[in-house]
Order: structure tokens, then sequence, then C-alpha cells
């Protein structure tokens, strides 16, 4: 049995990024890295959003080699043996480690029942599989208007794809902006020849050859209808990979359960990523972050945390989107029980969302606003009650 000081369950930005932090204190000690995935680690925000736009996928691929990394690509480990200190992949080999960390991300979730052929986007294997489709399809249906949906449809409608998005949400991005701004959303991408589908449950999925039929029925009048595509994407979210590490008898609910060093309920077994259920102290309760750059940071400390002196994870993570000519950056939380005040320069344009709960702010979107995100923290951060008036004209721009 091949033991290493350091074992990472996951090869994706978080597995990355804490190979970086343990090279930050330990340039030397043995690193064992297992992937599910054929490529090795790369960026994954680019797969809807610059690969499509001409960004070389070379670009996107992590530099791993100079840091002294086994690779261990396409080899899932299928148990892990806390009280011996090992792990054993799917084919039976067993490896011991010092420290190990699991940066197992998420699975996307797939509609139950979809035939052979239908896309649950999430790897850069899905993006190389749809590379090709469009290069031979033409009509392209999404279901969900996420961030998934909403940037793919973007992408594809900009390699003059036929593209049609159906959804349960009012509007785009419904579980996130206001109401007036995801309805602005839908209106924008109709203008940029998305069939925008809002208000509609997909029924089922039928293959027939090379084609799709999809089946949907609208929300509130509940009429049912069927319409033919050549390529069917599911982008609805994804789910915590959290079962290798529950049959370990590893803390889970709603991901894997972390202190604020993040460490597990074994010292020596970390977490850190999509996977990672941990307490965002600036918001002050638990919570479970699906972006790129949570995944970056918490996974430099968490390495370095492996390798050193135990750290607090107390940063405060921000997501981007960008949507056709349009773009926005947010910090906090966004729940729709939250007071939301819209400050807008130039309407659905450029301007300010705010999220409060008691006055106090707790989320805001920069919309076509950059290089505020600090502001946002900070204000967040300090806990003081604002009123509308104050909020008004804050960020000019």
């Amino acid at each position: 049995m091949k033991s290493y000081k350091y074992i990472i369950i996951g090869g994706g930005m978080t597995g990355s990024a804490a190979v970086m932090g343990i090279r930050k204190n330990d340039p030397d000690g043995s690193i064992a890295m297992f992937s599910k995935e054929p490529f090795q680690p790369y960026n994954r925000p680019p797969l809807t959003k610059g690969l499509w736009d001409g960004k070389d996928v070379e670009s996107i691929v992590r530099p791993m080699g100079q840091y002294q990394v086994d690779l261990f690509l396409e080899k899932p480990i299928e148990q892990i043996i806390p009280d011996q200190k090992q792990v054993r992949t799917t084919g039976g080999e067993t490896f011991g480690y010092e420290k190990l960390l699991l940066a197992t991300g998420g699975d996307p979730i797939q509609l139950p029942g979809m035939p052979d052929g239908v896309i649950a986007y999430r790897t850069r294997v899905d993006y190389h599989l749809l590379e090709n489709l469009v290069k031979e399809k033409d009509s392209f249906c999404i279901i969900g208007g996420g961030f998934i949906g909403s940037e793919l449809a973007a992408a594809l409608v900009k390699k003059q794809r036929k593209v049609s998005m159906i959804f349960p949400e009012t509007g785009i991005c419904g579980d996130l902006f206001p109401e007036d701004l995801s309805d602005s959303l839908v209106h924008y991408y109709q203008e940029k020849g998305v069939k925008v589908l809002k208000e509609n449950l997909v029924d089922v999925v039928n293959k027939n050859g090379d084609q799709y039929t999809v089946q949907y029925h609208n929300i509130e009048d509940h009429q049912v209808t069927e319409a033919p595509f050549d390529v069917v994407i599911v982008g609805i979210g994804i789910k915590p990979n959290t079962a290798l590490a529950e049959a370990a008898g590893i803390d889970v609910d709603n991901g894997i359960i972390v202190n604020e060093t993040l460490q597990t309920n074994f010292s020596d077994i970390f977490a850190a990523g999509d996977v990672a259920n941990f307490k965002h102290i600036p918001l002050g309760k638990r919570v479970r972050v699906e972006h790129e750059d949570n995944a970056n940071t918490m996974g430099m400390l968490a390495g370095q945390n492996m390798s050193g002196e135990l750290q607090t994870y107390d940063h405060f993570p921000f997501f981007y989107s960008d949507l056709f000519d349009l773009g926005y950056e947010a910090v906090g939380d966004f729940g729709k029980d939250l007071e939301i005040y819209e400050d807008w320069i130039d309407p659905f344009k450029k301007g300010t969302i705010f999220y409060l709960k008691d006055d106090k702010i707790r989320g805001v979107i920069f919309w076509n606003l950059w290089g505020k995100v600090d502001g946002g923290r900070e204000l967040i951060r300090s806990g003081k009650s604002y009123t509308k008036a104050d909020l008004k004209g804050m960020f000019e721009g």
C-alpha cells in the first residue's frame, strides 16, 4: 500500500487550490489527487462563458505540473476508512494518508426518466460534447432558468442556434432577482432570439432516433404542449456529493459539515468548496456556496490548514455572471424573505440591488457596476441599519 502525506479527493478548482495552499507551507510533502474526470483540474466558469466566445480550452487548465502532485484521473475513491487513515479506489487499490481533503463538489441534478443523450451540464466533458453538437444541430432546449440555463442560452444564441428555455419561475433567475428585473431579463432574452417559456414545468422527454420531444405544462392554466428539439440540456443546479463522507461516518447535512478551520468531525479530514457546509462568519449562519471565489479561497486555506497552523475561514465569497451584454457581481444573502430595494442609475441596465432584513444589509447585487464588491462586504459586515434614503445613490458607478 502506498501512502501520501496529503490526499485530495476531487480534481476541481477547490482541490487544485488546496495543492497550492499545501505548497505554501510544505514544499516537499507527498500529495495525491484522485479525480473521476478524465481531465486535470480546470477553471469551471468558462464552460458557460469564455469558451463560447473563443477562449482557448487549454487556457482554462490549471498548472498542476509545477506542484509535484500524483494525479490519478478517472480513478474515483469509493471508500474512506478513517480509523486506518486509508482510502480505497473503485479498482480496489488502497492508499494511506496523514491528512485528507474532501473536495468532491456536487453532481448535476438530472430530471427523472431522461433518455440517453440528455445533457446535465456540468463538466468539461459536457462542454466538448455540446461544442460538437452545436456544429451539427440546430434547435436546443435548455431546462432551467438559473445560472447555468441563462449563461448557456446566451452562449448558444451567439452561435446562431435556435434556443428555448423552459423553467417554472416567473422570470429568468427568478429565485435570485427581484421580480421586475427578472421579468425584464425575459424580454431582453426574447429580443436576443431566445424563446423563453417561463412558468412551465417539463413533464417528460422522449427520444425517437436523434430527435427529442419535450412535453411541458403551464403552471397557471395547466395547458400541455409538446415541442421537438435536436438537443436537450438540463441546468437546474447540483446536489453536494456527500455519499462517500456519509458512509465513512463524517457528519453531513446539506453538504459536509466543517468547523471554522474547515475540519470535519475527524480532525485529520478536511472539506472545502461546493460540498462544504461552513459557518459564514460575516453572515452569522451556516451556508454552502457553489461559486468560483469560494472554491478557490476555501481550497487554498484548507491546503494551508492541512500543512500548517490552523486558521479560521472568514472569507466573504462573491459570485458573478455574464448574460449577453449584461453582467453582475453579487455578495451576501438573497433569500426571498428579505426586503429588496432597487437603486437604478439606468433601469435594468445599471444599478444596485440591496437585500435587507430588519433594516440591515444582507446582500448586494451590482448590476453592470464593477469593482464594488468590497464596498458591499463592508456594508454587510457593519451591521448598521439603513433607510432607503441612505441607500439611494450609495453606489453611483
